[in-house]
């Protein structure tokens, strides 16, 4: 059930002193400005400088200027956002903007030992990177969505707007005479987030007026799913890696289907990395091909390879220089 602003900060309870991932767009305006006005004196703002734009300089003056009106203390931190060939730009941003925030906590800024961030997100964001999931075949963690609590290298990050539509937000502000920046690539039809946002919302609105409502729920439902998964795959970690090296024979005990499961876990938990669709059903193949010791499985994954080492299976960074990872 969607519901207010006013509301979503009311029932907002984070580990104070809690820092706001600032950009000066509305929602995050919106956010910074309700919880300074719940805890006076415990709140901050960081401002990840991204360079990307020629406003960019002029985005992080106006945070500057509205923080100094709210005597809230500021960090901005200067990334460089550009993504590296065969990385996605929206991938490379979201990990350039969580390490400047990350610095900006460490540093202490505002004299403060920061306890949690808060990030922005609303209800339209939340239907937006389920849509962006279903549209890229996604499975379950895609499906997810965006979680409202989650820890990150020992910070705990919230999404307190969850619940509330995109247009409540920006009337909340309008009700309070309060700026804010406009970001002019939210206009670029090109991205396909833009896309969604202008043309299959309003769509949605008309044909299904509570999908903000039945969507999140279907996200819960999701999150819920994989949860489980990720439970029945660290049993199985256990069982298939007693030793710490992933032992064929004992992988190749389960059903494909809790193989796939252990083995994406077992990637992305020890490793970082996650297969593509086409790389899993390969590395499956080769699981239950190998019955004999001359039978090499040697299979690109992520920015490496998954290779057979005796009776298990490890995972090499490229180049190929510290050794197989078990």
């Amino acid at each position: 059930m969607t519901i207010s602003l006013d509301q979503a900060v009311g029932s907002f309870q984070p580990e104070l002193p809690l820092a706001i991932a600032y950009s000066g767009g509305a929602d995050s305006t919106a956010l910074l400005v309700a919880c300074a006005a719940k805890w006076p004196g415990q709140v901050g703002a960081i401002h990840v400088h991204h360079g990307l734009q020629a406003a960019a300089d002029s985005f992080a003056a106006h945070c500057q200027a509205v923080c100094a009106g709210l005597g809230v203390a500021l960090a901005v931190r200067r990334i460089d956002a550009r993504h590296a060939s065969g990385q996605s730009p929206e991938q490379a941003a979201r990990r350039a903007r969580y390490a400047a925030l990350r610095a900006a906590l460490d540093d202490g800024f505002g004299a403060m030992a920061w306890r949690s961030v808060a990030l922005a997100q609303h209800a339209d964001d939340q239907v937006e990177t389920l849509l962006l999931a279903l549209s890229r075949g996604a499975g379950l963690p895609g499906m997810a969505s965006m979680p409202a609590r989650w820890q990150r290298d020992g910070t705990v990050y919230h999404r307190p707007l969850l619940q509330v539509r995109g247009a409540d937000i920006r009337a909340w502000l309008t009700q309070r005479s309060v700026g804010h920046v406009e970001d002019p690539s939210n206009a670029d039809q090109g991205l396909t987030r833009n896309r969604i946002r202008a043309l299959l919302l309003p769509a949605l609105d008309a044909a299904f007026p509570q999908f903000r409502d039945t969507f999140a729920r279907s996200a819960r439902h999701c999150a819920q799913s994989q949860s489980l998964l990720v439970e029945l795959a660290r049993q199985d970690l256990e069982l298939a890696a007693p030793q710490g090296p992933l032992l064929i024979a004992r992988v190749q005990c389960l059903s494909r289907d809790r193989q796939a499961n252990l083995l994406r876990h077992w990637l992305k938990s020890l490793h970082a990395v996650a297969p593509s669709a086409a790389q899993l059903s390969e590395l499956l193949d080769q699981i239950a091909a190998c019955s004999t010791r001359a039978h090499q499985i040697r299979i690109k994954v992520g920015g490496g390879f998954v290779s057979r080492e005796g009776p298990a299976l490890a995972w090499y960074n490229f180049p190929l220089d510290s050794g197989p990872q078990g």
